[in-house]
């Protein structure tokens, strides 16, 4: 896997303030950095150069951060994306990991934490060397293929559009099947996070509910138990 210093991060926020210091935290940790001021240049440094990952604030001049992931997810980028948003705009957040974010943190954070943050996703993304998850590089239930080596998840022999953590909870629950994990246990398995907003894993499961279920108001993969959290359910019959 490709050191710190090889990887870089786009930083799209129009307060100069803030993107001086996270550009400077960034970098002081072995990041590349580079930094769009709005939505639309945003866009076109994306369309010239793809970053390893994205630090997009959400209230952006031009076009917001919401449609900038939102337009990347449909064009099939999965880039790692971790949203900027106010304080006290969960609906923000949730939207955002709807459109298919990776992460997020709330005005005002800590740089060290979105350092943090960005170490995490990036390894997430990067998973297959070394990681818990190379060893055992695919799973498969039915139809329904994850291999982790290649980063890449098939449903009746079709690649599903998934962000790299959504490709981390479905190998991750494919991995313990029939076994019921509470929201704070995928939260530090899955995240790394031993402290966090919970409603992160119940978007992400509705995000895989509508990529890898025939209906998935009915789920018969992806489980809900009640007072508990989610399991997976293995030997769903092919529709």
């Amino acid at each position: 896997m490709p050191g710190p210093e090889r990887q870089r991060v786009l930083v799209v926020d129009d307060d100069p303030t803030v993107s001086d210091v996270v550009c400077r935290y960034l970098e002081r940790a072995g990041y590349q950095t580079a930094l769009a001021a709005d939505g639309p240049a945003a866009l076109t440094h994306l369309e010239r150069t793809r970053p390893d990952l994205v630090v997009l604030d959400i209230m952006l001049p031009g076009i917001g951060g919401l449609e900038i992931c939102e337009r990347l997810r449909q064009r099939g980028v999965d880039v790692p994306i971790i949203m900027l948003t106010a304080l006290g705009e969960e609906s923000d957040r949730i939207v955002g990991l709807h459109l298919g974010a990776d992460d997020y943190l709330t005005k005002p954070f800590s740089p060290r934490e979105l350092v943090a943050r960005v170490r995490s996703v990036l390894r997430r993304a990067t998973a297959p060397a070394g990681s818990a998850t190379a060893t055992v590089p695919t799973v498969a239930d039915g139809d329904l293929v994850v291999d982790l080596g290649r980063r890449v998840a098939t449903r009746a022999g079709a690649e599903l559009a998934l962000t790299g953590r959504e490709l981390d909870l479905l190998g991750f629950l494919m991995r313990h099947p029939a076994r019921a994990f509470r929201r704070a246990e995928l939260l530090e398995a899955v995240w790394g996070w031993t402290f966090g907003d919970q409603s992160t894993v119940t978007v992400h499961v509705r995000r895989l509910r509508e990529k890898v279920e025939t209906d998935p108001a009915r789920p018969r993969r992806i489980l809900t138990v009640w007072g508990v959290g989610y399991r997976y359910e293995p030997g769903v019959p092919r529709a």
